[in-house]
């Protein structure tokens, strides 16, 4: 008889019930045990329709969509402080503004076919966010200057309230739907790819920062509890360790 094909991108999910208040956190182990990193610059094809590794995009391409008004009068007022031997485009960020509207959503502003604070390769600062760099150069956090979403990626929090008012607060990896249909156009995304798994932390330990800013410091320590207390090893990331589907 032949067997039924084995169900793909399968996770391991742990959930606890929030001590204080009327929420459930459900979190992605798969993902947060795997080895996943940020290989910008050593691989990185971009989210471009075709691999571009040479652009040094990253996943900047299409500029940083803003969480809300804060998040967007906050880079604002940080761009004003990095320096033209920082960022390649401050002029033309002076000049314009660093945000715009597309579609009636605000991002940072495009310039030359990507984000404007993307410095390019032959930058004397080299290629990369600026942000980033600046926060690196300042011996700061990166995800204290950068957009929420650029910090945050390859997270994504997603909260949801049932109809008698419990919320479930989710902690998963960022997948090509979260970029509506044009993350089905990637020609590569670091989270479908072997190549991204080579990190020498967990991603619960690399992006520690990250995710306490996600959910709090106090869940991130309930998350650390469960997971010492398991005894199985996880179940490995389907892109790091892909799935054969077999039928008979």
């Amino acid at each position: 008889m032949p067997k039924a094909p084995q169900p793909i991108d399968r996770h391991e999910w742990l959930s606890f019930e929030d001590p204080e208040e009327d929420r459930t956190w459900l979190f992605d182990l798969t993902f947060l045990l795997s080895r996943w990193t940020c290989i910008f610059g050593s691989g990185c094809q971009g989210v471009l329709t075709e691999p571009a590794p040479e652009l040094m995009h990253g996943c900047c391409s299409y500029g940083a969509h803003f969480t809300d008004d804060a998040d967007r009068e906050r880079t604002v007022k940080i761009a004003e402080t990095l320096t033209p031997d920082e960022w390649q485009f401050a002029k033309v960020g002076r000049k314009k503004g660093v945000v715009q509207q597309q579609d009636g959503a605000w991002t940072t502003r495009l310039h030359e076919d990507a984000c404007i604070f993307l410095n390019r390769p032959g930058f004397a600062a080299g290629p990369g966010c600026a942000f980033h760099q600046v926060a690196v150069k300042r011996g700061q956090r990166h995800l204290d200057l950068k957009p929420e979403v650029c910090w945050q990626l390859p997270l994504r929090r997603i909260d949801s309230t049932d109809d008698i008012g419990h919320v479930t607060s989710t902690l998963r990896e960022w997948k090509r739907r979260d970029w509506s249909e044009g993350g089905f156009e990637f020609a590569w995304w670091c989270t479908d790819a072997p190549d991204a798994f080579v990190g020498d932390k967990t991603v619960l330990s690399s992006m520690a920062d990250e995710i306490i800013e996600m959910v709090g410091a106090r869940v991130y320590d309930l998350l650390l509890a469960a997971v010492s207390e398991r005894s199985a090893p996880p179940l490995p990331h389907p892109a790091a360790v892909p799935v054969t589907l077999r039928t008979k």
